[in-house]
């Protein structure tokens, strides 16, 4: 049992201490990319949200926040989780390859003015790196959530907010407070 509650506040140490580097070192990333989804959204915009296992399941989370609601009484925000059409992404998956079925997607339906959020633990999917590639040839603006390892993603995203852990249930639960504070700031200067 003692054991068990050592793991249990040893946890809670790393949690605290991991979102404490985050704020002394991504607070103005983080405005940066709300302010940037503002102006997209401002300009007829929409936000896409994309990534893979957990934080396909975060994609799906913020755009439903987006669009259902954050705050009480507040607007529909354009939002889509490319991660939802199961039909698109098996298709694109079985007669394309795994590695485009974020890319098809924003060839389809992204347009200049839109925002691309991606969000990789590793930094390293190709699906995600193949999205990022294929909007800003189209003119996109992209954010990037991912972990403290340096990745090709990197140089890929206008914005790159590096969740300061290695582990990716570390990453994972800084990356879902992020995406909760930029909706919040979205709703408040929008609604």
């Amino acid at each position: 049992m003692i054991k068990i509650m050592n793991l249990i506040q040893d946890t809670f140490k790393e949690i605290s201490q991991n979102f404490n580097n985050l704020s002394e070192n991504d607070c103005s990333k983080i405005l940066s990319s709300a302010n940037l989804m503002i102006e997209s959204l401002g300009m007829g915009g929409k936000i896409m949200f994309c990534g893979n296992g957990g934080s396909a399941a975060d994609s799906q989370h913020l755009s439903a926040e987006l669009v259902g609601r954050y705050l009480k009484n507040r607007k529909p925000i354009a939002s889509i989780a490319l991660t939802t059409d199961t039909s698109a992404i098996t298709a694109i998956s079985n007669d394309i390859s795994f590695d485009e079925i974020f890319s098809r997607q924003i060839e389809s339906i992204g347009k200049k003015n839109d925002v691309l959020y991606v969000i990789s633990t590793s930094g390293k999917s190709k699906n995600i790196i193949k999205a990022l590639e294929v909007a800003k040839k189209i003119g996109i603006k992209t954010i990037g959530m991912t972990g403290s390892e340096v990745t090709t993603m990197n140089s890929l995203c206008d914005i790159l907010v590096s969740a300061p852990a290695k582990r990716p249930d570390r990453i994972q639960e800084m990356h879902i407070a992020i995406g909760h504070l930029i909706c919040e700031i979205i709703e408040s200067e929008l609604c």
